[in-house]
């Protein structure tokens, strides 16, 4: 029998793909696609290929990756101080990890394009009983629960695109413009670690990193990677549509395809399916690759992901990013792990500690508990150390805002707090103070590797 060539395209020859949109005007969707996919491209392939080979060093051990952003991007909430503000919190977290791991820390946000939002049911039943479709993010719909802003709207696509291009314009600009010097960020770590109710718990990291400063000053080292960074982009490959009209032939090699809307994408524990057709879609495009995966999964369920995904075994192809819960971590990772390691797939593991862990606040909000989080994280070091593998990075939901929608952390955030500043279209976020304790207290672990 002979197989079918993949195309950007040939995920529409098998079943319809699950949570996409139900697109009400099919004239209205054909026309947006067809701008998109005259737009320029929002990466280029070279940096794909070099997201890549840095992400092979993470599955080699020596290199450990922060994934972090929005939950869901928005158009309203978009500005240049809030893309700035996520860098900071990325580059101060960055640096605390790569002191404590003594590797070099990839750079990856959620970001430019995280504007798609899987649900877990199709409608909304508002509290005066009316039945609106489920928000699936401003690519699609809008927030507002009414049957207007909630009808799916392919003109949005070219909104999110447009938004990405502004957000890559200024990340690019941020971290080769001076914003990302190594001095000034540490100068934010320290002032974190001085109004902190940890600060003492910190005080050795963070003296370990002036002495490096002042070795280096002393030294009249003025290297590039002091001053500058690479910040790549990430989101979930959702909306297939929008990511095929992204989808271009790499210039220099006419049989490579690259999807261009992002440097890094993922299939989530939803689509991750072998036989899906977002596995079908990511399974052809030369970008890195990560797959969610929780405390569901099978041995046979992440071998097949890891077989369609990366046959080759590339290093830095594929990264797996597990969500297993604090209670699941420690009995649910061990056998994926060892099975992945048998079979000789060189992936990088990550960690994402948030969406195992959401809970219902007493005033009914999804939240989620510091602790909660960094247990999973802690669970997490413990399965990869047990295994003797490199425990490669975290992936988490947080923001440069002083949301309170997360419990806990150095503010100690309590229940009452939470309408204080609760800001998420989605999912709750880790504000800046509380991605730092993380990164302090993740740092503590890899500095115990």
């Amino acid at each position: 029998m002979t197989v079918p060539t993949w195309t950007p395209d040939s995920w529409r020859r098998l079943p319809p793909p699950a949570q996409q949109p139900a697109w009400p005007d099919k004239a209205e969707l054909d026309a947006a696609l067809k701008k998109l996919a005259t737009r320029p491209p929002l990466i280029y392939a070279g940096e794909a290929r070099s997201l890549t080979s840095d992400l092979a060093m993470a599955a080699a051990g020596e290199a450990f990756v922060i994934q972090a952003g929005d939950c869901a991007e928005t158009f309203a909430e978009f500005s240049p101080n809030r893309v700035r503000d996520v860098l900071k919190v990325i580059l101060q977290m960055a640096v605390v990890l790569t002191w404590s791991s003594g590797v070099p820390t990839i750079k990856v946000g959620r970001i430019a394009g995280q504007f798609a939002k899987p649900r877990s049911q199709e409608t909304e039943v508002l509290a005066d009983g009316t039945t609106v479709e489920a928000y699936r993010g401003d690519m699609v719909n809008g927030f507002a629960a009414t049957a207007q802003a909630r009808r799916p709207d392919p003109a949005n696509m070219l909104r999110a695109y447009e938004q990405s291009a502004e957000t890559l314009n200024l990340l690019r600009a941020f971290a080769k413009g001076g914003f990302a010097d190594l001095a000034a960020v540490h100068k934010w770590n320290r002032e974190f670690v001085a109004s902190s109710r940890e600060g003492e718990r910190y005080e050795a990291i963070a003296s370990g990193i002036d002495s490096a400063l002042r070795f280096m000053n002393a030294c009249r080292i003025d290297a590039r990677s002091l001053h500058e960074v690479d910040l790549y982009s990430s989101h979930e490959a959702l909306i297939l549509p929008y990511e095929e009209a992204l989808t271009r032939q790499d210039s220099t090699a006419k049989d490579a395809w690259y999807d261009c809307s992002a440097h890094m994408l993922w299939v989530g524990a939803r689509t991750r399916q072998p036989t899906s057709a977002h596995v079908e879609f990511l399974s052809g495009i030369g970008n890195p690759l990560g797959c969610k995966i929780d405390a569901t999964a099978t041995i046979d369920d992440v071998l097949r992901i890891c077989e369609r995904l990366n046959p080759e075994r590339r290093a830095g192809r594929l990264t797996l990013i597990s969500r297993m819960g604090k209670d699941r971590v420690r009995e649910s990772l061990p056998p994926l792990v060892a099975a992945v390691a048998e079979a000789g797939h060189p992936v990088v593991w990550m960690c994402d500690p948030m969406h195992g862990n959401t809970v219902r606040s007493d005033g009914n909000l999804k939240t989620r508990r510091f602790e909660d989080i960094f247990a999973e994280v802690e669970g997490y070091f413990e399965v990869h150390k047990e295994a003797g593998t490199w425990p490669g990075g975290l992936h988490l939901e947080l923001t440069g805002e002083n949301v309170t929608e997360c419990l806990g952390g150095s503010d100690n955030i309590a229940d009452a707090d939470l309408d204080t500043c609760y800001l998420t279209a989605c999912d709750p976020r880790l504000n800046a103070r509380q991605a730092l304790d993380l990164a302090f207290r993740a740092g503590e672990l890899l500095a115990r590797w």
